[in-house]
């Protein structure tokens, strides 16, 4: 017979299900409903010879804003996956890094119009008579909009996790999996969670391009806000204009608080310091969340079993691979990287003869070297921004990054300064340009630098929050103060982070360049000697041995700065400021 004493019995409470998981279970499910119903918009019968003309009425906006965003989270979500994915794999393997990060510059170097000339008829084939072709070509600008700035990110903190950590690991015995989930993926999270809302704002800023599609004489316009915003500059009409810009801003601040802000205060437990910081990041979503038994029972039901079993499945898969011979293994990979690249090879190939075959006949050397002396002016706006930028956002987010109450109000302001469509601005810098004169080749470097400067911002905040506290408070006790501050502590933390921020920015400022080189507000038009309007121009008119000359040029000017710039400076980072 077992006897328990009364007085060491602990009663326990099993938490009560109440009204915050009343309206959590309610959340979840008008979410669910959402998704349905906007996405049973994608899967309609179309025709692109009778393509119906888009509602304009303001009752409409609701409905092209849900669009919209279902669109851009599904762009993510593929962004996100590939981001970690591509991310792991460079920072893992020597040869898979050799190809994939010449690879991602490449196409983080394409246009997002580069893209829909290229995919969208390729959906459209592989979708006859449906709407979904058009809607995948929209979601792949959008994901190419989001991605490579995540890729980058999510590979900078791969490499750069503490090395003390990963001895650690190695002497725990983790498996591939358990040293992805307990140290990798903790390590990258804070960066991870700052460059997706800072490419899901890119996502934003290209919105009109990838609902508007103007391609090879075809215009389709599919239902949503970058349409609805598209037809309002058509027309010239202040109104609608206005009212998408509100719409946008609402769904902007509405994942500000119900996403990302969130994330950011669950991300602070993954902060690598000795002591705690004194102003955490704050969400009353997460606060209202983190007490309900919905969310309680599903990471001791469902999250924790899943994690347990796929640390079992892990662990006898490493026990499986270290059986096999070292040389075996390596034989295997070499194998499999050989054919992916002949793969690759054959593409590049087939590729390029099939330009040579467009061109032949077409290009001629001073159409080329006008071509090339264009990207040379694009270039300039390009590198005059990105210095400019860093003057102006390094010290301003240095401070935000060191006040967590100041962040809560500048995250969303620079989220929406990120988001907000450059030719959404077209009203008032257009009349502004006219009633002062100002030479759009000058005035171009303005709109380059409003939908790409944020880059920066928003790595440098990332980077400055991220300094440990006890490196802060061993700051004060040795007293340095302003510029040895400055050059001790503070850039060597953050500049791990421009360099993510300044490459992405610049990458981003040539995307931005065919939107901003050309600005047009009913009928007039103001346009900038540049790659990025002569891109815009020819993209219009279905040229296409001039779409591929331009994006060629474009993509060679990109590949070249970060071959030379970038990358040496990702190495420098690397080497000399890695927290260990």
């Amino acid at each position: 017979m077992k006897i328990t004493s009364p007085q060491l019995v602990v009663e326990t409470v099993q938490p009560s299900f109440t009204r915050v998981d009343g309206i959590v279970l309610l959340a979840i499910f008008g979410l669910l409903w959402s998704v349905m119903h906007f996405g049973h918009g994608m899967l309609v019968s179309f025709d692109p010879a009778r393509m119906p003309e888009l509602d304009t009425s303001t009752s409409q906006i609701p409905y092209y804003a849900g669009r919209t965003l279902l669109r851009m989270w599904i762009a993510f979500a593929f962004s996100l996956f590939f981001a970690i994915s591509l991310g792991y794999l460079a920072a893992k393997n020597a040869m898979a890094r050799s190809v994939i990060l010449p690879a991602l510059d490449v196409l983080q170097s394409v246009p997002v119009l580069g893209f829909l000339s290229a995919t969208v008829t390729g959906f459209m084939a592989l979708f006859p008579g449906s709407l979904l072709g058009v809607e995948c070509a929209s979601i792949f600008a959008i994901f190419t909009g989001q991605v490579w700035n995540m890729a980058f990110g999510f590979y900078h903190s791969m490499v750069t996790v503490p090395n003390d950590m990963q001895e650690a690991a190695t002497n725990y015995g983790l498996s591939r999996w358990q040293r992805f989930r307990v140290v990798e993926l903790p390590a990258s999270v804070h960066s991870l969670i700052w460059n997706s809302m800072m490419s899901f704002g890119g996502g934003w800023f290209f919105v009109a391009q990838s609902e508007a599609i103007s391609v090879m004489n075809k215009d389709i316009k599919l239902p949503g806000l970058g349409s609805y915003m598209a037809s309002a500059i058509e027309r010239g009409d202040n109104q609608a204009a206005l009212l998408a810009v509100i719409a946008m801003l609402v769904l902007i601040l509405a994942s500000d608080q119900l996403v990302w802000r969130p994330m950011l205060a669950w991300a602070d437990r993954f902060k690598i310091e000795l002591t705690g910081s004194s102003a955490a990041p704050t969400s009353w979503v997460y606060d209202l969340l983190q007490g309900t038994v919905l969310f309680t029972w599903l990471n001791e039901r469902v999250w924790t079993p899943l994690g347990d079993a796929f640390n079992r499945w892990s662990a006898k898969s490493s026990i499986s691979t270290a059986r096999v011979k070292p040389e075996v293994s390596l034989r295997i990979w070499q194998a499999l990287g050989s054919l992916i690249g002949l793969w690759l090879l054959y593409q590049m190939v087939t590729g390029l003869f099939s330009a040579i075959a467009i061109l032949h006949g077409a290009l001629t050397l001073p159409l080329l070297l006008k071509v090339i002396w264009l990207g040379v002016l694009t270039l300039l706006r390009v590198l005059a921004m990105t210095v400019v930028a860093t003057l102006i956002w390094t010290p301003i987010g240095v401070w935000i990054g060191f006040h967590p109450g100041a962040a809560r109000f500048a995250q969303p302001l620079a989220q929406i300064g990120a988001s907000f469509p450059v030719n959404m601005t077209f009203p008032v810098v257009v009349g502004w340009f006219v009633a002062t004169h100002t030479p759009m080749n000058w005035g171009s470097i303005l709109l380059i630098a409003m939908g790409t400067q944020w880059y920066i911002l928003f790595n440098v905040v990332a980077g400055a929050m991220a300094i440990p506290n006890d490196l802060k408070e061993a700051a004060d006790i040795n007293n340095l103060k302003g510029w040895q501050r400055w050059k001790t502590l503070i850039l060597p933390a953050i500049f791990p982070y421009w360099v993510t921020g300044a490459c992405t920015a610049a990458g981003g400022a040539w995307n931005a360049s065919i939107v901003a080189e050309a600005a047009t507000w009913g009928s007039t038009t103001l346009k900038a000697d540049g790659l990025g309007a002569f891109i815009a121009d020819v993209t219009k008119t279905g040229d296409t041995p001039m779409i591929i000359v331009s994006i060629g040029v474009m993509s060679l000017f990109v590949v070249t700065m970060n071959k030379f710039i970038w990358r040496r400076l990702y190495g420098y980072a690397e080497r000399r400021f890695r927290l260990d």
